[in-house]
C-alpha cells in the first residue's frame, strides 16, 4: 500500500542545508496500523507530508496505492490525495461549522451530490459515535469529540489511507484509549491503512502492527511491536520503551528505585510465547537453593500478543549470577541485570 524508497527531504538552511529526512525506506501492507515514532525533530511531520504529497522528496520515490506521489501534479495529485486523508493534533475544524457541516466539508470540496452528502454524514456520524451531536458547533464539543469530527470528516470520501499527525498529544489519557479504540474499530471494520506519527510509545503498543522509530531524520529500527517492545536494539528505542514501562510501573504500585538498596542482584525476566508458560522461579529456586524473591510483575498486550515482565532479587555472586544468566537465555528469557552489588 505504501512504500518509500531511499527517500531524502532537504530544506535550505540559512548557512547549511537541513537535513528532514535521510535515505527512508519503509513498507506498509493494505490494512496495516504502522506507528512512526521519534522524539520532536526527528523528521516524523515531514515524513508524514511527503505521503500526501504537501512536499516532495528531494530524491526517493513515495508510492501509495500505486501511485508515484513524488512525481504526481496537478489533478493527478488532487485525486490521488482523495484517496490518503489526514487527522490532525489541533483537530483543524471549521469553527463556524457545525460537526454535519464539518463532515461534509471534503465532500461538497469533491462535488458529491446533496444527497450522497446526507446519507455518508449520518453514517460517518453514527460510526464515530456522535449521534445527538450532528448540531453543536467545535466550541460546545470535549476535546475528544473534536477528535471524532476529524476522524469523521478524514473519512469521508471513502480513503485508502489514513494518516495521523500526533492525534492524540493533546488529549487526556483516557480520552486517548477511546480514541485508539475508535481508530482500531475503524481499521477492522474498513480495513483502512492507518499510519500514525507519535512520539508516544503506548499509543504505537495498543494498536500498532508495526513500528518505525526515527531519529535525526533516519529509521533507526523497524519491526513488529512486540519485538521491538521486548528486543529494543537502539537506545532511542529503549528510551522509549522504558518511558512505557516506569509509566505502568509507578502506576501499578512498583517503583525499581525503592529497591535499589537490596544486597544483590536485581534482574527483569522478559517472557514471550511459551516462556510465559514455564515455571521458571520456582526451578531457579531448587536448581541453585537461593531465595529468589519476586518483587513485581506484569502483562503488556500489544497489537501482536502478549509479553510477560517480572522483576526478580537474588542475593547471588557474580560466578551464580553468571550460571543463572545463561540458565535463563537457555530457556530462552531475555533478562536484564537491573542491579549488581
Amino acid at each position: 500500500m505504501i512504500v518509500l524508497t531511499n527517500v531524502c527531504k532537504i530544506f535550505d538552511g540559512d548557512k547549511t542545508p537541513i537535513v528532514a529526512v535521510d535515505n527512508v525506506s519503509l513498507r506498509v501492507e493494505r490494512g496495516q496500523i504502522y506507528g512512526i515514532v521519534g522524539y520532536s525533530g526527528a523528521g516524523k511531520s515531514t515524513l508524514v507530508r511527503l505521503l500526501n504529497g504537501l512536499e516532495k522528496p528531494s530524491s526517493g520515490e513515495v508510492r501509495v496505492a500505486g501511485q508515484d506521489i513524488a512525481r504526481a501534479g496537478g489533478e493527478q495529485l488532487r485525486r490521488a490525495r482523495l484517496k490518503i486523508s489526514m487527522i490532525f493534533q489541533h483537530f483543524n475544524l471549521l469553527w463556524s461549522r457545525t460537526v454535519s457541516q464539518n463532515i461534509a466539508f471534503s465532500m461538497q470540496i469533491a462535488g458529491a451530490s446533496k444527497a450522497a452528502i446526507s446519507q455518508r454524514v449520518a453514517e460517518l456520524v453514527a460510526l464515530v459515535g456522535l449521534q445527538g451531536r450532528e448540531n453543536a458547533y467545535p466550541a460546545q464539543l470535549s476535546g475528544g469529540q473534536k477528535q471524532r469530527v476529524g476522524i469523521a470528516r478524514a473519512l469521508a470520501n471513502n480513503p485508502d489511507v489514513l494518516l495521523c499527525d500526533e492525534a492524540t498529544s493533546a488529549l487526556d489519557p483516557q480520552t486517548t484509549d477511546a480514541i485508539l479504540d475508535l481508530l482500531l474499530d475503524i481499521n477492522r471494520r474498513l480495513n483502512l491503512t492507518i499510519v500514525l506519527i507519535t512520539h508516544e510509545m503506548h499509543v504505537v503498543r495498543k494498536i500498532c502492527r508495526r513500528v518505525a522509530v526515527m531519529e535525526a531524520g533516519r529509521v533507526v529500527e523497524e519491526g513488529e511491536v512486540l519485538e521491538v517492545f521486548t528486543h529494543p536494539r537502539q537506545e532511542i528505542t529503549r528510551q522509549f520503551v522504558r518511558q512505557v514501562s516506569q509509566y505502568q510501573e509507578i502506576e501499578q504500585g512498583f517503583n525499581p528505585l525503592l529497591v535499589r538498596h537490596l544486597p544483590g542482584a536485581i534482574l527483569k525476566l522478559t517472557f514471550l510465547g511459551q516462556s510465559t508458560h514455564q515455571p521458571v522461579v520456582a526451578e531457579l529456586t531448587l536448581r541453585y537453593g537461593l531465595p529468589f524473591n519476586i518483587l513485581h510483575g506484569k502483562m503488556t498486550h500489544t497489537a501482536n500478543g502478549v509479553f510477560g515482565e517480572l522483576w526478580l532479587h537474588v542475593p547471588a555472586g557474580e560466578a551464580q549470577l553468571a550460571e543463572i544468566l545463561a540458565d535463563l537465555a537457555h530457556q530462552g528469557v531475555a533478562t536484564e541485570v537491573v542491579q549488581h552489588a
